[in-house]
């Protein structure tokens, strides 16, 4: 019995530094896997050798120019060939058995899909408390996010990752769970293997970032929960789309 294709998708802005080792993740869990995988790498406003790198690690790479994380990996969903589509973000990793767990599950039938628990790369106390808030959230609202895995024909039908700017991957969860429910199966988690999360931006800008960020920008949350967004895109766009650009 053949396995299925499966197409990673991989989104990344100026990624250089760290598209081959995510790449190299990809390639052990396809070893383990032992079927087919497709590795696309969406390069989206790349100033780098992001694409150059990609192909030569053996990625096949499309293009966008979009400011919203979703929308790239829509653009990568839409070329992959693959039946079955995981996602991960360029500066991050998966574990070796992440996609022959991910397949095995959606093959039993019982699941439409999931997402993957989130480790970070090192640890400190208040990456802890981040990872705390994380294991929190996703086990009162089971909206698993990280790497998100279901088969091409379900994003499709729930109409890909919801196209905003930030926040997409609690919403898209959301769509994916509740189009399970109307088919009988359920939205669920990786239970042997995990995101590997990149702490760059902790590395950067310090531990409590996230932390001092919400406090920071605390009125620029209580607009956009007004529906005045200005401030909130400036901020998504400082910490996500230009990151890269400094």
């Amino acid at each position: 019995m053949s396995l299925p294709l499966v197409s990673v998708i991989i989104p990344a802005h100026n990624e250089e530094k760290y598209v081959e080792r995510c790449i190299e993740s990809i390639n052990e869990a396809a070893s383990v896997y032992g079927g087919d995988v497709e590795k696309i790498v969406v390069c989206n406003r790349c100033t780098d050798h992001t694409a150059l790198l990609a192909e030569n690690a053996g990625a096949r790479v499309v293009y966008n120019e979009d400011r919203c994380i979703a929308k790239v990996r829509n653009d990568g969903i839409e070329a992959a060939r693959g039946e079955i589509i995981l996602t991960v973000d360029c500066d991050n990793r998966m574990t070796r058995g992440t996609i022959k767990e991910a397949v095995s599950l959606l093959e039993t039938g019982k699941y439409i899909g999931g997402g993957a628990p989130i480790r970070f790369e090192r640890y400190s106390f208040p990456l802890w408390c981040n990872d705390i808030m994380c294991r929190v959230s996703f086990g009162l609202t089971g909206l698993y996010c990280g790497i998100f895995w279901a088969e091409k024909s379900t994003f499709e039908s729930v109409g890909g990752f919801t196209e905003k700017k930030a926040m997409e991957d609690a919403d898209t969860a959301r769509k994916i769970k509740k189009y399970g429910k109307k088919l009988g199966r359920k939205y669920t988690v990786l239970k042997e293997n995990h995101l590997i999360n990149s702490t760059r931006k902790y590395d950067d800008l310090g531990d409590w970032l996230y932390f001092k960020l919400m406090i920071k920008n605390a009125g620029a949350f209580a607009k956009a929960a007004f529906g005045n967004k200005k401030d909130l895109d400036k901020l998504f766009d400082e910490l996500f789309y230009d990151y890269n650009d400094k």
